[in-house]
């Protein structure tokens, strides 16, 4: 009977975490955790309802001890909002946002992703490319709607209706990073640019290898 080497390392699968502020990226990373068993990882969405900043930048903050990766997912237009009605002399969301977004530059266990106006902006890149920049969600439906007709941000559109948003979208999910790629990275002394980050997930080592995502 072979003894147990004491000394081997205990394998176990990396843990790729998520911090988000919007229930349709939640339920999205859902359904990506659901149907990607094969990449032999462990998908970590976490979702923080009606959390400042600040306390989304610490919860990645403590993520980031224990994971091979975090990813914070951030919506900008509520930033964008909040910044535009913000009153004179006071520190802004958006001048709040930059503070954190350097930090979290500087840590290479970090990885934040900014969806200008919002997470559909990474949907409709799916079906087209577009420099378009839209203030909100309201302004960008109709431009979404032209493919998606049905669509709705609710969790029975994204994981009970048949296809599920993930298994209606990966198909075509090649494009989305291909167009998303090619606005470039958010910039903060620009932020009337539209900006779908999503595709850096995808160009993790381990989903790179299973989407077969382009180098960049």
């Amino acid at each position: 009977m072979t003894k147990p080497n004491k000394n081997k390392i205990r394998q176990t699968n990396p843990v790729y975490s998520f911090v988000v502020d919007g229930e349709c990226e939640y339920w999205y990373l859902q359904m990506l955790k659901d149907y990607e068993r094969s990449l032999k990882i462990h998908l970590s969405p976490a979702i923080y309802k009606k959390k400042t900043l600040k306390e989304q930048y610490q919860r990645v903050v403590e993520l980031a001890e224990e994971s091979k990766k975090v990813f914070w997912v951030i919506d900008f237009d509520v930033i964008y909002k909040e910044t535009k009605e913000a009153k004179k002399g006071k520190k802004t969301p958006l001048q709040e946002f930059q503070e954190f977004y350097i930090k979290c530059k500087k840590n290479n266990k970090v990885i934040v992703i900014v969806n200008n106006p919002c997470f559909e902006f990474w949907i409709l890149l799916h079906f087209c490319y577009t420099k378009r920049f839209f203030e909100d969600y309201k302004a960008l439906r109709p431009y979404l709607q032209k493919y998606l007709a049905d669509y709705e941000k609710t969790e029975k559109y994204f994981i009970r209706t048949y296809p599920d948003i993930y298994t209606r979208l990966k198909p075509i999910l090649q494009t989305a990073i291909s167009n998303s790629e090619k606005l470039g990275e958010f910039d903060l002394k620009n932020i009337e640019t539209g900006t779908a980050e999503m595709y850096k997930i995808f160009y993790e080592s381990i989903f790179k290898n299973s989407y077969n995502a382009t180098n960049h």
